[in-house]
């Protein structure tokens, strides 16, 4: 698979994301709607649905629970409730879209580095975005003394590579390039931004299903000696819904789709370094020592590094979409005896500098 090949896979994956999640999206509601129509969850809470719902609403879910037959009621139920949340998902991940880079960036607290700053590392990553016949991206330093970086951005024109302080004190020159281009790899085969439009949908409901979850409790406590306990039920399971699929569904859909860009990233980079060798020394030196402590409260976006920088544990586990370095490494090993020139289809165009993305 060629450059041009792996561009348009991956805007098929983007069409496949924007699709997947509100078939998913759907089938996780009208599942809860189901139990709640099973199990008559709304005649328990009562007509004051939450004491968020008018009057005219709340006749409107008495009026479904009228209706004969379950699957009657569970089908209505998710018509009412799924277009809201579709689009709260979708008026999200458009804000992201436009403003999801310098969002990451804040979270991962990166700070961005000016030529007078860095010379060095400016005029290397800028060699390797020729190399590889992409526009310089902005750089941005992390401070922490681990190793590891990711890239962001939807577009080539936009794009930003952050370092951390101790990947660019701890590996050498040919080393860090390696890095350096593994990232600018994300950036021309579009992989970043398929990274921020899943990191973008996942996170929506994530947010409001423990937003929902927090409310209902809150509510549960303040209502705990009246009856009217209906609309802190339904906040609860609305919020169930949303942390379900951010957190099991929505993870399944990404772990299908993200898993061989990162043995294309690193493929990619071998063909622009010519060195597949110093790649190799960089990831065996990264997973000594990958942990960035600001990405451990955001494992979606630690997701997007070069390795997982998450500390050890269930949510770490939970959310890499990683290969292991052993594999990585491995198949980086297989390279090292093949003839590059002789290769018929290189990721990368040989002549430097000519804009092949």
């Amino acid at each position: 698979m060629n450059v041009y090949d792996h561009i348009a896979a991956n805007n098929r994956k983007t069409v496949v994301i924007l699709l997947a999640f509100p078939v998913a999206l759907f089938a996780t509601v009208f599942l809860f709607a189901f139990l709640i129509a099973k199990t008559n969850l709304l005649s328990l809470a009562g007509t004051g649905v939450l004491y968020i719902v008018t009057p005219k609403e709340a006749n409107f879910f008495d009026k479904i629970l009228t209706q004969t037959g379950v699957l009657s009621q569970a089908l209505r139920l998710t018509l009412a409730v799924y277009p809201w949340m579709l689009l709260t998902a979708f008026i999200w991940i458009a804000v992201s879209y436009h403003f999801g880079s310098a969002m990451i960036l804040g979270i991962a607290r990166a700070r961005r580095v000016t030529f007078e700053e860095n010379r060095e590392l400016f005029r290397l990553v800028e060699n390797t975005a020729i190399m590889a016949g992409l526009p310089t991206p902005e750089i941005y330093l992390i401070k922490d003394e681990s190793m590891n970086a990711f890239a962001t951005g939807c577009k080539p024109e936009e794009a930003s590579v952050a370092l951390t302080d101790g990947i660019v004190k701890k590996l050498n020159k040919a080393e860090l390039q390696a890095v350096i281009a593994h990232e600018l790899a994300h950036i021309g085969n579009r992989d970043t931004r398929l990274m921020l439009i899943t990191v973008a949908g996942i996170g929506c409901f994530i947010f409001f299903g423990e937003f929902l979850c927090r409310a209902a409790f809150r509510s549960g406590l303040r209502n705990s000696r009246s009856k009217k306990g209906g609309g802190t039920i339904i906040l609860f399971v609305i919020g169930i819904i949303c942390l379900l699929f951010g957190y099991v569904i929505a993870p399944i859909l990404r772990f299908a789709l993200s898993r061989l860009r990162e043995y294309q990233a690193d493929a990619t980079a071998v063909k622009i370094t010519r060195d597949p060798d110093a790649l190799v020394r960089a990831l065996t030196k990264i997973a000594l020592d990958p942990r960035v402590e600001v990405l451990d409260a955001s494992p979606l976006v630690g997701n997007m590094c070069i390795a997982n920088p998450a500390s050890v544990g269930l949510m770490s586990s939970l959310y890499s979409t990683h290969p292991s370095i052993d594999d990585r490494l491995t198949a980086l090993i297989n390279m090292m005896g093949i003839d590059m020139d002789k290769d018929q289809t290189p990721p990368v165009n040989a002549q430097a500098g000519r804009a092949i993305w």
